[in-house]
């Protein structure tokens, strides 16, 4: 007769082997993609986005009436042609002031405005920030005529000044957004203890606040730099003087209602896309830091 005391002496059965696997063969992992599906969508999109600057590229060193899809021999006669006789090298040099000028004075405003967002409470914060919101749904085409109007009054019609603030002035809404939320990821406690080694507000933002915001500022005044670079509509409608335009404006008069000159506007656009590329290949990465840390706190 089997007692109680017997059953529990016995022990358990010994659990079973798993089944054995073959050396040198990994179990397949269920949820590792195969690389082909990651490959072969990027190598689509990579194709069908380079095959324009391909194109781009084909026709600026190309000579003129040749249909070859190899850009051999390579010729600089649209280059010249555009910088010389078309008036690029003035108008790259207006796009460069432009650019450079409403960099700083979107940087330094919106440092200013961030900062008072950022530190500061008053009452109609909230309304000023929705307002700054708000104002980024307000197409640029809409305020022509009035800003006309002002700039006439003031004799800025063909001259730069123009241009330049009313870029800042579209440029200052998402770049006071940006630095506020950037100058909220730096500690108070810092301004704090620079306040008591006897620092003042002002010193104490130079010297603790400012470097830690370098991302930020880099973001703000790359973006308000390329904006301004290829925007087009303020341009045209506030500068009559062809010495006063600047690259898109020009891309726009290689182009007529009988013909364009392909080899020219190829060209023409190369030499407005160059800068811009080479500004991005530097501050990427700061860029990247900058819109990433200005945007998760606000």
């Amino acid at each position: 007769m089997i007692t109680k005391e017997a059953v529990a002496a016995t022990p358990a059965p010994a659990p079973a082997d798993p089944a054995p696997t073959r050396p040198g063969k990994k179990r397949p992992a269920w949820d590792e993609v195969p690389r082909w599906q990651i490959y072969l969508p990027l190598g689509i999109y990579l194709v069908f986005t380079l095959i324009p600057f391909y194109w781009i590229l084909l026709f600026a060193v190309r000579p003129a009436g040749s249909t070859s899809l190899v850009p051999w021999p390579m010729t600089t006669e649209h280059f010249e042609k555009v910088w010389t006789d078309r008036g690029f090298g003035t108008y790259f040099t207006n796009s460069v002031y432009v650019g450079l000028a409403t960099l700083v004075m979107t940087t330094l405003v919106a440092l200013a405005g961030g900062y008072a967002l950022a530190r500061f409470d008053f009452r109609i914060k909230r309304v000023f920030m929705l307002a700054l919101l708000c104002s980024q749904f307000v197409p640029g085409a809409l305020l022509l005529v009035p800003l006309f109007e002002i700039f006439a009054g003031l004799q800025m019609i063909n001259s730069l000044g123009s241009v330049i603030i009313a870029e800042t002035v579209f440029q200052l809404p998402l770049s006071i957004i940006l630095i506020s939320n950037f100058i909220k990821n730096v500690p108070y406690s810092l301004e704090e203890a620079a306040w008591v080694d006897g620092c003042g507000r002002f010193r104490a933002f130079r010297i603790v606040v400012l470097p830690l915001l370098r991302p930020g500022l880099i973001a703000v005044g790359s973006f308000a730099f390329v904006h301004s670079w290829n925007h087009f509509l303020f341009a045209l409608m506030f500068l009559n003087n062809q010495h006063k335009q600047t690259i898109p404006v020009g891309l726009n008069s290689l182009m007529s209602a009988d013909s364009v000159d392909l080899g020219a506007l190829a060209a023409g656009g190369i030499v407005a896309a160059v800068p811009v590329v080479i500004v991005f290949a530097f501050i990427q990465k700061w860029l990247i830091t900058g819109f990433s840390a200005g945007a998760v706190k606000g």
